[in-house]
């Protein structure tokens, strides 16, 4: 792997994710492990037991309302647009070709790191209103993970019984996510369990959601570099006959090379012209952006 790849991968990717913690105002560090749990920091990554595809795993309904109420804000008004909201409340785009071009934006890191951020700042508010507490990272999560209305009585359920078995609440969520919601002997993990486990796994994110936390910090910024280049199935991290730190080497390597191409890419990306804007996302698609 060269050092260019390691940029345009890493580098991208973290760079999406601190700009939009910067446009939003929600915690850098939260963004970073809420992209970590979903995905690994994989911009191209599928679920298998639903519809989740990208960095943040949205469904197609919730990307499709996210993007209908905070698209236009951030360019993307072309795809705003096109969305209408059904009689049954459901979210549909009439056009075959467009409703493909949105769903991809999925895949696209600017996009979706933008959306997922703008997410978690609807969510924080609502959350703040109903639980009469400022939010943490994890209570963000579990926002996104069940949406608002399951976070809702999940939290409240786990601060007046901790102990109870989170599945017989959300069998549904159970069943599509055993391995959050049981054990590997099969036991049943309890709501302050499952809670517990994804504010380890968010890490740092799981602090107070409402600022940009460590944006200007290298240390997250080598940590995830070196994340990176094993989640995109490098061969420079443990398992490959080479150390940890000769991958933060090419990290550092790679974050600190200037790359002006990378960033015009991303200008174009988010601002393409009214003409031709659709046509530019199904090529993006296509190009694996």
């Amino acid at each position: 792997m060269t050092v260019n790849a390691v940029y345009s991968t890493a580098g991208r990717v973290q760079s999406a994710i601190q700009q939009a913690a910067a446009r939003t105002g929600i915690d850098f560090d939260y963004l970073m492990g809420q992209a970590k749990v979903e995905s690994g920091f994989n911009a191209s990554a599928r679920a298998r037991t639903s519809s989740a595809s990208g960095l943040y795993q949205f469904i197609e309904q919730s990307w499709l309302a996210v993007m209908k109420d905070h698209g236009a804000k951030h360019g993307m008004g072309w795809a705003a647009d096109g969305i209408q909201r059904t009689s049954s409340g459901r979210l549909s785009v009439s056009d075959p070709g467009l409703r493909r071009a949105i769903l991809d934006l999925r895949n696209n890191p600017e996009a979706a790191s933008l959306m997922a951020a703008e997410h978690a700042s609807d969510n924080k508010d609502a959350l703040e209103a109903s639980l009469g507490r400022s939010a943490t990272g994890t209570d963000l999560y579990m926002a996104h993970f069940l949406g608002l209305g399951g976070a809702k009585q999940f939290l409240k359920a786990m601060q007046a019984a901790p102990d109870r078995a989170a599945a017989s609440m959300f069998p549904a969520a159970a069943g599509a996510n055993r391995n959050v919601f049981f054990n590997r002997d099969g036991s049943a993990r309890s709501l302050s369990d499952v809670y517990e486990r994804f504010g380890a796994k968010l890490g740092d994110g799981a602090g107070p959601a409402g600022n940009t936390g460590n944006a200007g910090n290298e240390l997250p910024r080598l940590q995830f570099a070196a994340q990176m280049l094993d989640m995109e199935g490098a061969t420079v991290i443990t398992g490959a006959n080479q150390s940890a730190s000769d991958a933060m080497s090419w990290a550092t390597a790679a974050i600190a090379r200037n790359n002006p191409a990378a960033r015009v890419q991303t200008a174009n990306l988010l601002r393409p012209s009214p003409d031709n804007a659709r046509l530019a996302y199904m090529m993006l698609a296509s190009m694996g952006g």
